[in-house]
């Protein structure tokens, strides 16, 4: 039996390995010259960039893969834990290292409020009871029936998911420094952490019990191992070709109509293109179930993301690899990003500083970093071709007069990416960095289901579909899909 996989994102390659795992004869197909869907690699004047994913948890969903073929991701990939995990600095100098052993995020935490510390060990249990049901039990269960979603909601409520992610910190911490920096995690898959539901809080414990690390060789060494398992195991990669329609025949997928005109037929297909955008350019919205139009005509995206990439002429030793860097405003600039929809003079910043743990990643007495700034999507009408420049150089300037000093003389090789790129090169609906914003309305069975919606033998996989978005969420929408999806039969 014949698979198509649309698109090589983490989502695809990890469906098309659990495939072929299965007996099927798979295709993947993706419009990148490479591997990795929004984990690509860039290179300039000597420097390396991973342009995705920067933080590897659950770093076992990678090693079930190549488990499903008696081998080992260990044996290709090394994975470097990192410590601190994050280093959040605030806009009056102070900072704060989260990450390491608990007792070292104690000590950091009794340095900023002394009486957070228990605060913290009842958010860290509340965390694990919210893990243990939404992680290891749900994010590998398909929510395609509704009847799912019913028999988990009291257990769903006795974990407070009504709550935000922002109500179920400021439940257990008093600093509002602290507040800011165990509530960002929403960010890090595309939420405001003031409307995100709090089964998200589940990230505090993820990374406790699996730590927070550093593939060497960057994301690009992930998607080289995962392609080179895939080429062992036969899997057909087609790069470098667009597929234009998912082609539906009587309510059943039969195969994909590529940019070329060229038809290829399939028992299955599924698709890591961005979900939106899938049921808005690739299938007839004739063909669709109404409730999946309904979703569509409702869905609230997650915010853009405006990516600076650049090296240094020298290096900032003090600098950690992963850099919270936070503004004079929280809650008001995120109101501004993800609602109002403009673009604030002031901002918030993660830093990546790969050359911390990982010299090859520029010239040597060099350094390289990313910053990515969260801004509007493209819904926000802002004119990135006027405002890129603007805010490349505000955020040089910032960094410049508090984490890298000179920044201005010695920087070098740099470029960026805007929502608009997003939306071109990825084919995001509005630009957004992670697809439908992951509320409370739009997740499980709420979400763009993992078995298409009328369409029979379709299935989907990434960021827009359950569980969410981010490394891990990608990786088990796969093994959602492989639940669903049977033994193909033998010819």
């Amino acid at each position: 039996m014949k698979a198509i996989v649309i698109g090589s994102g983490f989502g695809g390659i990890a469906a098309a390995l659990r495939l072929r795992s299965k007996g099927y004869s798979v295709s993947l197909i993706d419009r990148c010259s490479r591997l990795g869907g929004r984990a690509q690699v860039f290179e300039r004047d000597g420097f390396r960039h991973d342009a995705g994913p920067t933080v590897i948890t659950a770093s076992f969903l990678f090693e079930e893969l190549f488990q499903l073929f008696g081998e080992r991701f260990s044996d290709y990939v090394e994975l470097v834990p990192m410590k601190p995990w994050y280093r959040f600095h605030f806009a009056d100098g102070d900072h704060f290292d989260y990450g390491g052993t608990l007792e070292e995020t104690l000590a950091e935490i009794a340095r900023i409020e002394p009486r957070d510390c228990d605060g913290y060990r009842a958010l860290l249990a509340h965390s694990k009871r919210i893990y243990d049901i939404g992680f290891t039990e749900l994010s590998a269960q398909p929510f395609d029936r509704f009847m799912t979603m019913v028999r988990q909601t009291p257990r769903l409520i006795g974990l407070r998911n009504y709550e935000t992610v922002w109500q179920m910190v400021s439940r257990h911490l008093i600093s509002d420094k602290l507040r800011q920096a165990f509530s960002i995690q929403p960010l890090l898959v595309g939420g405001n952490p003031f409307d995100t539901t709090s089964i998200y809080g589940l990230i505090h414990f993820l990374e406790r019990a699996h730590g927070v690390h550093f593939a060497m060789g960057g994301t690009a060494a992930i998607t080289r191992a995962m392609g080179e398992l895939m080429e062992r195991q036969g899997i057909e990669i087609k790069l470098n070709t667009t597929i234009d329609e998912v082609n539906v025949e009587k309510g059943v997928a039969t195969g994909v109509t590529l940019a070329n005109g060229e038809v290829i037929t399939a028992d299955v297909v599924v698709s890591n293109a961005d979900a939106a955008y899938l049921y808005r350019r690739m299938i007839k919205p004739s063909k669709q179930a109404s409730t999946t139009r309904m979703k569509l005509a409702a869905a609230h995206y997650s915010m853009g993301l405006f990516v600076l990439y650049f090296g240094t002429t020298q290096t900032y030793p003090e600098v950690a690899h992963h850099t919270i860097w936070m503004g004079p405003r929280y809650r008001e600039l995120l109101e501004e990003i993800f609602y109002k929809k403009t673009l604030a003079e002031d901002f918030s910043l993660y830093l990546h500083r790969p050359t911390a743990t990982d010299a090859s990643f520029a010239p040597e007495g060099c350094d390289s970093f990313y910053v990515l700034c969260p801004v509007p999507n493209l819904q926000g009408n802002i004119n990135w071709e006027k405002e890129g420049p603007r805010l490349r150089d505000r955020i040089v300037n910032a960094l410049d007069r508090t984490i890298l000093p000179g920044l201005k003389t010695t920087i070098t090789a740099d470029f960026y990416k805007t929502p608009e790129d997003f939306q071109e090169e990825y084919l995001s609906v509005h630009g957004a960095g992670f697809s439908v914003a992951p509320l409370f309305r739009q997740s499980a069975w709420f979400r763009f289901h993992n078995r298409s919606e009328g369409i029979k033998n379709l299935f989907l996989v990434g960021a827009g579909t359950h569980p969410g978005a981010g490394m891990p969420g990608v990786l088990c929408s796969a093994k959602v899909v492989d639940a669903l999806i049977p033994v193909a039969a033998p010819i």
